[in-house]
């Protein structure tokens, strides 16, 4: 019984639609419950599959722009129901969306291409998601999406908690609080076979040491952050709260579009100017997108709303960032690496200039015509430099749903089990 769309991203109602049918289906084991509300109102679902007191959590949506991790969910969910002894003593719960609102205004549900991907691109400021707020806002100011997901592992306490994440472009790699011996084999394999490349040198992942290629293990508290500008320190975000029950969190990474000069371990032969050069083209592609904010601002009326909040953030971010690649030594010296570096240099003025680009056809305002040059131009070289292919859905869908199994099975071995 497949409940999952075959050609486009579905929508929050078409999953959670999914997800009530599968628990009227099998009523037994299977249970749809509401566990909290976004700030505008919208429900958080959660999809429980199994009675028992060791648990696993799964999280999707928690960014607005990376929608397979939805249709993963529930992959493993079906999963978990053909499949008797995945269940027999873990139970498996899943998060359909932890932040709705974003979902709602995230708007390419089947992109044909970059361009039109960024065309209905919104990922809110790093202090209105859900996973990130904690490392950015005091707990009294927490969004009710994150007071919901930390209730839910609080309530849990799972063992594992996976949070489902992707990128536009580039390959699929896995984030880990806690190692998880022999994940990296099952990974690299289920990458293979779906034609999918494992990205060795993630900047999301600069300094810390791995376990094997593409799965990387972050750095315990203390250890100093390869960008030290950047506010959104993992180890203070929802990923370590499981820590406080004994659990650990992976993080599966999986690309829209697959580049496979992302997975190339050869030492660049300059990374130091490597890094200064795209820098410098960070700063240029950024101050491109303020000079049209600072035309287009007084034109616009009203407070900001959530599209202008998450560009101006992306654009204030910029200067830290490229001293942080100017002034420090790489954090890895791999072609991988540098190519995963330019890609992030390439996203960060794109996203801004997508999103403030929406604002401006919102008001059909004068400077929109010369942004969408911008957002077209930047989409297609971003595509054109790393040989961009479409990773069909179900490619995308079946190697998270595969990975969530597989450090689902290999935790389970070191957390041992229970009564």
């Amino acid at each position: 019984m497949s409940l999952l769309p075959e050609l486009s991203y579905p929508t929050q109602a078409q999953l959670v639609s999914s997800a009530r049918a599968l628990a009227a289906h099998r009523p037994a084991v299977c249970r749809l419950r509401q566990v909290g509300v976004s700030r505008a109102g919208r429900p958080l679902h959660l999809l429980s599959v199994g009675n028992s007191r060791r648990a696993v959590l799964v999280v999707a949506g928690a960014h607005s722009n990376e929608p397979a991790g939805g249709p993963a969910a529930l992959a493993v969910a079906e999963r978990i129901l053909a499949e008797r002894e995945l269940r027999t003593d873990t139970s498996w719960h899943f998060l359909l969306c932890a932040d709705p609102d974003g979902a709602s205004l995230h708007v390419t549900p089947a992109p044909r291409s970059l361009f039109d991907y960024h065309l209905g691109f919104f990922r809110p400021a790093g202090e209105e998601q859900p996973e990130w707020a904690p490392a950015m806002l005091p707990p009294d100011r927490l969004p009710p999406e994150t007071r919901a997901l930390t209730g839910v592992i609080d309530e849990l306490r799972p063992y594992l908690q996976v949070t489902l994440h992707g990128t536009d472009l580039g390959g699929s790699w896995v984030q880990l609080t806690k190692d998880v011996p022999g994940l990296a084999e099952p990974f690299a394999k289920s990458a293979a076979e779906l034609h999918i490349p494992v990205e060795t040198g993630a900047s999301d992942a600069a300094g810390w040491p791995a376990s094997g290629p593409g799965v990387h293990v972050m750095p315990a508290p203390g250890a100093g952050a390869a960008y030290p500008s950047m506010p959104d320190d993992a180890r203070l975000s929802t990923w370590y709260h499981a820590h406080r029950h004994g659990g650990l969190t992976a993080v599966v990474e999986v690309p829209m579009w697959a580049s496979d000069l992302v997975d190339d371990p050869a030492p660049h032969p300059a990374p130091a100017a490597a890094m200064r050069r795209l820098a410098g083209r960070l700063l240029r592609q950024s101050r491109a997108v303020d000079l049209v904010l600072a035309d287009a601002l007084p034109r616009l009326e009203g407070p900001d709303g959530p599209l202008l909040r998450a560009a101006r953030w992306g654009l204030e971010l910029v200067p830290g960032l490229a001293s942080d690649w100017i002034r420090t030594r790489p954090a890895d010296d791999t072609r991988a690496y540098i190519g995963s570096v330019d890609a992030f240099s390439r996203r960060l003025p794109l996203r801004a200039a997508a999103m403030l680009l929406r604002v401006l056809r919102e008001t059909d305002d004068r400077a929109a015509p010369r942004l969408e040059g911008l957002v077209e131009a930047w989409s297609d070289a971003f595509a054109e430099r790393f040989r961009a292919r479409w990773v069909p859905l179900e490619h995308q869908v079946e190697h998270q749903a595969r990975t969530v199994v597989t450090v689902a099975l290999h935790a389970r071995e070191r957390h041992g089990r229970v009564g």
